[in-house]
C-alpha cells in the first residue's frame, strides 16, 4: 500500500514537471510558501486577540483596509519585495485580529466546529488547487467574469438586506459564497500560472489573491457550521 501511494505521488510530481516550466513551478512554490506564512500570522492574530494580549479592535479593520490599498498602489518593482511581504503579513495579522471575536464565540458553542471548518477549508483548497493544476491550460479562466458578476450581485443584495433583514437572503449568500470562493480558487490558480508565463512574478499579490479566497471560504464555512450547531442547541432546549 505504501509503495502504491509512493508510486502515485512520484507519477503526480513527474506529471507536474512535464506540464509546467521550471520557473512556473518555482513561482508556485514561493506563492504557496508565502500563503502558508500569511496564514500563520492570521492564526497568531486570532490567538493574541483571544488571549487579550493584543486586541486592536476597530483598528484591525482599518489596518486591513489600509494594507490592502497599500499593496494595490505600491506595485511590485523588483526591489520592494520585503516591504510588500511585510504589508501582506500585517494584513494577515489584522485579519486574524478581526476574526478573533467570531472564533471566540464559536469555541464557546462547540470547539469542534473550528477544527471541522479548518479541515474542510484545507481539503477544499488542496483538492481544487490540484484540480486547477492538473486541468487543461486555461480551462477555468472563463470563470473570472462570471464570478465577479456574482460577487457584485451579492454585494447589492447585502446592501438591500441591511434594510429588509431577510434570513433567506443571508443564508443564500453564505452558501452561494462558499461555491463562489471555491470557484475563485480554480480561477486564481490558473490565472497566477498564466500571469507568471507572461512575466508577472509578483509573489506577494498572487499570494494575496489566494489568501482572500481561503479566508473568505473559511469564514463562511465557520458561520454555516455555527448556525447549524445553534439550531441543534435550540431544538434540544425546546425538547
Amino acid at each position: 500500500m505504501a509503495t502504491s501511494i509512493e508510486d502515485r505521488f512520484k507519477q503526480f510530481t513527474e506529471g507536474l514537471s512535464q506540464k509546467y516550466e521550471p520557473f512556473v513551478r518555482q513561482h508556485l512554490a514561493k506563492v504557496y510558501g508565502v500563503l502558508g506564512i500569511t496564514t500563520l500570522f492570521t492564526a497568531l492574530g486570532v490567538l493574541l486577540q483571544m488571549k487579550s494580549l493584543i486586541d486592536l479592535g476597530v483598528v484591525s479593520a482599518l489596518g486591513s483596509l489600509g494594507l490592502v490599498l497599500g499593496l494595490h498602489f505600491y506595485q511590485d518593482n523588483g526591489k520592494n519585495y520585503n516591504t510588500r511581504l511585510a504589508m501582506l503579513l500585517g494584513f494577515g495579522f489584522c485579519s486574524g485580529q478581526s476574526m478573533g471575536p467570531l472564533i471566540g464565540y464559536v469555541i464557546q458553542i462547540n470547539p469542534a466546529i473550528l477544527f471541522t471548518a479548518f479541515v474542510g477549508t484545507f481539503i477544499i483548497f488542496v483538492s481544487l488547487s490540484l484540480a486547477a493544476l492538473l486541468a487543461e491550460r486555461g480551462k477555468y479562466l472563463f470563470l473570472g467574469g462570471l464570478l465577479v458578476s456574482v460577487l457584485n450581485t451579492m454585494a447589492v443584495l447585502s446592501l438591500f438586506n441591511m434594510f429588509f433583514r431577510s434570513y433567506f437572503v443571508q443564508l443564500g449568500q453564505l452558501y452561494i459564497g462558499v461555491f463562489v470562493m471555491a470557484a475563485f480558487i480554480l480561477f486564481d490558480t490558473q490565472s497566477i500560472i498564466e500571469k507568471c508565463r507572461r512575466g508577472n512574478v509578483d509573489v506577494v499579490q498572487h499570494s494575496l489573491d489566494l489568501f482572500f479566497d481561503v479566508l473568505s471560504l473559511f469564514r463562511r464555512i465557520l458561520i454555516i457550521l455555527t448556525q447549524k450547531e445553534e439550531r441543534k442547541n435550540r431544538r434540544r432546549k425546546d425538547n
